[in-house]
């Protein structure tokens, strides 16, 4: 059964997307830790990142830092914290989170509830951030 990442890909579980190219996805998370809460994917599912082949994964890593620097740009945050966890969703991501403190990347509160339309306009704010 393809998890709800390779879903998303398809087509066929809507999202607001930040980036795509050939091999990877770049979404807003639904439930965020901080607006531009970005999950990035490989469109390959592999359920353990470090199960990766290295040249695809230094290109995962690669696009880490892209779609980073454009967060960072565009939500004016000290930092863009990374976070692997990888066992709520059995295809392999990465958390690319603005933070202005350390509770900002504190898994355990409360995750933020925002609407459809906030969500439409981070991630239209986020592509464009890559023109």
């Amino acid at each position: 059964m393809p998890s709800v990442f390779s879903r998303i890909v398809s087509g066929e579980i809507p999202s607001h997307k930040v980036y795509e190219d050939e091999e990877f996805l770049a979404f807003l998370d639904i439930s965020p830790l901080t607006m531009g809460h970005t999950l990035l994917i490989p469109k390959k599912e592999t359920d353990y990142l470090f199960d990766i082949e290295t040249p695809d994964y230094l290109k995962l890593m690669e696009t880490a830092k892209r779609v980073s620097e454009v967060i960072k740009k565009v939500c004016a945050c000290k930092r863009v914290g990374v976070a692997v966890i990888g066992l709520e969703v059995p295809h392999a991501h990465i958390h690319l989170i603005p933070i202005n403190t350390m509770d900002d990347m504190n898994f355990s509160r409360p995750k933020l509830n925002p609407s459809q339309d906030k969500l439409a306009e981070m991630s239209l704010k986020l592509r464009n951030g890559f023109n």
